[in-house]
């Protein structure tokens, strides 16, 4: 009997295993179609294919709507049209690190085009429920994006070593 149990508990444990793994694969797959069609093709009528009606952007001072999020997202789209990404699927969370390369041709978001040619990199977290995006959180080096694109002063190397020597000498 305890054979039996034991036969049972372990064939619990490995399709409890096997199904984590085949939904964080699921998981993956619909963050990689995310990123491909909407994100690099700007095929955005799939977005009620891939993300919940109540889809939640986390924002840091305020949240967006599907509706708010996708509207940026065709901002950025605009300017950032090559983005490959590394994945990474835990439970119901996919992690994405994203490198976003273009020339902002189109004016999005509040930026107006510039014609210039940047690189960007960012973090999106995705919290995917019933096969749809539910909730997002993302991060990305906004203040380098807007020195390149001639928005805001950059700091030459020289001056940042000059500020460092004096910072250096006052302590």
């Amino acid at each position: 009997m305890k054979i039996l149990t034991v036969i049972i508990n372990c064939s619990f444990l490995l399709a409890s295993i096997a199904c984590a793994s085949s939904l964080q694969e699921q998981n993956k797959a619909i963050a990689t179609r995310a990123f491909e069609e909407i994100l690099s093709k700007g095929r955005f009528e799939l977005a009620e294919q891939l993300y919940a009606k109540d889809f939640v952007n986390h924002g840091i001072h305020r949240d967006a709507t599907l509706e708010e999020d996708q509207a940026a997202l065709k901002g950025w789209h605009q300017a950032f049209s090559d983005i490959p990404k590394k994945l990474i699927a835990e439970g119901d969370l996919v992690t994405v690190y994203w490198v976003a390369r273009g020339t902002n041709t189109g004016a999005g978001n509040g930026l107006p085009a510039t014609g210039k040619k940047a690189e960007l990199a960012g973090i999106t977290i995705w919290r995917i429920v019933d096969g749809k995006i539910k909730e997002e959180w993302s991060a990305f080096d906004q203040l380098s994006m807007m020195q390149q694109l001639g928005l805001l002063p950059s700091q030459k190397p020289s001056e940042a070593n000059e500020t460092d020597a004096t910072n250096k000498k006052q302590e």
